[in-house]
């Protein structure tokens, strides 16, 4: 365990002078790196602002300073990624300096093992109709492979990880705890940034425990509604995957929360609850209203005083806030989704099995990205506002994309244990 004697925030806050002196006052050419390690050991939100303004910089000159052949794979594919991961434009064309005559990536680079890797890790960020590096994508994973393998280097741990989960797929708490065991193996690691991550790290964690021991608490439905599977945990963990920092613990207990209930409202209209009494549920949740308790079965009235009670508890929480307008966008997501749940339900008990087309126009509202980043933005404060949520109900074109990609991969990795359902791998077979 990382353990510190003392007051563990105290000593937080002295560490971070030290590493902004470090890493933004006292920099050299090694600036980069140093801002990676922050990246990679989770402590980037504490120097959000530095690290935006040395980005900038960096991109500035960016084809200046490394698109010339002096400069190192590893030093490229570095910076490269890290303005990627920021959202600069940069071009992925600068990764032709490191191919010979016949087009073809050098062969000396494979003896660059931390440049490999580096590049490797670059590769992840690449868009539709970058050639370049979809075959470098091949070129440096046939190598690490093999690096990984037969060769005896003191990155053999760090490329076996990348291997199986490159950093940009990764869950950024369980990176940060893994690359602090990495980070302070390294000969060269800045000690003040090392104890930074470990005091943050210890700080983080017994706050992402008590709120999940708080989401228990305040949810608990067993004896109540027997087919709810718990899967809280699992749910929570996601949820950090989203945002971790202690900023957001409103948010993260909100979208925990909700989470829950909406995956109880998916069991009910999937496999419980019959076509007559899904007819009833989705005209209460249209109409949002407390007296209409008394028209639902026994166990959709647990489900329906739950989901009501929490909706009111959020917007007591943005009445705190002065973001009482949030509530309305949440509430309408609700609806949306419990009247894609029953359109799909309707398609079933019909018997119709509807065209492609269809199909993808209903089940991308039922699989929706719109409903969870609507309830993820609830608790992000003053980072968001109301243009956010205006702008996401108007269905954007990237939602849109997500929402189909996330629907059509869904349904091909569960056809097996969805028989019963519509799939889009059901219906393209009929």
């Amino acid at each position: 365990m990382l353990l510190f004697q003392g007051s563990a925030e105290a000593q937080s806050q002295n560490a971070k002078p030290e590493v902004f002196r470090w890493t933004f006052i006292n920099y050299d050419d090694s600036q980069d790196i140093l801002i990676d390690a922050i990246q990679c050991l989770g402590v980037a939100y504490h120097f959000e602002r530095e690290i935006e303004e040395a980005l900038e910089c960096m991109h500035a000159t960016f084809d200046d300073d490394h698109g010339n052949e002096d400069v190192d794979l590893y030093t490229v594919a570095l910076g490269f990624r890290l303005l990627r991961q920021h959202g600069y434009n940069v071009s992925c064309a600068i990764f032709n300096n490191f191919k010979d005559e016949s087009s073809s990536f050098k062969e000396s680079l494979i003896d660059d093992t931390s440049g490999m890797l580096s590049f490797y890790e670059a590769t992840h960020l690449k868009v539709y109709g970058e050639d370049i590096l979809e075959e470098a994508l091949v070129f440096t994973t046939t190598h690490l492979e093999s690096i990984a393998i037969h060769v005896s280097s003191p990155l053999v741990t760090q490329i076996t990880q990348a291997l199986e989960r490159p950093l940009r797929k990764s869950l950024e708490r369980l990176f940060a705890r893994r690359y602090i065991s990495i980070y302070q193996d390294e000969v060269s690691h800045n000690e003040a940034l090392l104890k930074l991550a470990k005091l943050d790290f210890n700080l983080v964690q017994p706050l992402h425990k008590k709120e999940l021991q708080e989401i228990t608490r305040a949810l608990d439905f067993e004896g109540k509604l027997p087919f709810a599977i718990s899967r809280m945990v699992e749910l929570y963990f996601w949820i950090v995957g989203v945002y971790f920092e202690p900023l957001y613990s409103v948010g993260r207990k909100i979208m925990t929360k909700v989470s829950v209930l909406l995956t109880i409202m998916d069991d009910i209209y999937d496999a419980f609850g019959t076509f007559e009494e899904l007819v009833v549920c989705t005209k209460a949740i249209d109409k949002w209203d407390a007296n209409c308790v008394d028209e639902l079965p026994e166990y959709m009235q647990t489900f329906y005083h739950a989901l009501l009670n929490l909706y009111n508890e959020i917007e007591e929480e943005m009445v705190k806030e002065g973001r009482s307008y949030r509530v309305l966008y949440a509430i309408q997501a609700m609806k949306d989704q419990a009247r894609s749940y029953f359109n799909e339900a309707r398609c079933l008990h019909e018997g119709k099995v509807p065209s492609m087309e269809d199909y993808v126009r209903v089940a991308t509202v039922s699989i929706s990205y719109t409903f969870p980043i609507t309830i993820s933005l609830l608790g992000m404060g003053h980072v968001v506002t109301k243009e956010a949520f205006e702008r996401l109900f108007t269905d954007p074109k990237i939602v849109r994309a997500a929402n189909t990609i996330f629907r059509l991969i869904d349904d091909i990795v569960s056809t097996d244990v969805r028989i019963i359902l519509l799939t889009c791998v059901i219906i393209s077979m009929q």
